[in-house]
């Protein structure tokens, strides 16, 4: 998988986290919206690697987790969340959704609120958390 693939992907699992809403499956709904910054932030980390380079073996193997805190870190995006957070309470709030999502939650129940929440936290057009993303993907 390249990175534009992963940029589909990301966009693909918002999309469908989204149209899950309506028919009441929130609990899938808040999982793949997840998985949608996951995906974002696996592009941005293979924005690093270049065509034929040996990759360095730390970042691959830190590459490899759905903690999307450690994938910021590892996409060298530390700074900039915290310039992101500390100029924005809305930016800092959509974060604060978001960052404690994991792979777990597949076998969590989630809320309307919940879903809907972290969908408009990760799709704001002004402060989301994709759109953030997609500066540095």
């Amino acid at each position: 998988m390249n990175r534009a693939d992963l940029q589909r992907v990301a966009v693909r699992r918002l999309d469908a986290a989204n149209t899950l809403i309506p028919s009441g499956h929130w609990d899938s709904a808040y999982y793949l919206a997840g998985y949608a910054i996951e995906c974002g932030l696996k592009a941005c980390i293979a924005r690093q690697f270049r065509e034929f380079d040996f990759p360095d073996k730390k970042t691959v193997l830190d590459s490899y987790t759905h903690d999307l805190s450690k994938l910021v870190k590892t996409a060298g995006l530390e700074q900039k969340l915290k310039s992101a957070t500390d100029e924005s309470d809305d930016f800092k709030l959509n974060w604060a959704t978001v960052k404690d999502w994991s792979e777990d939650s597949r076998y969590e129940e989630r809320s309307k609120i919940d879903a809907t929440e972290m969908i408009e936290a990760i799709k704001d057009a002004q402060h989301g958390v994709l759109e953030w993303i997609k500066r540095y993907w």
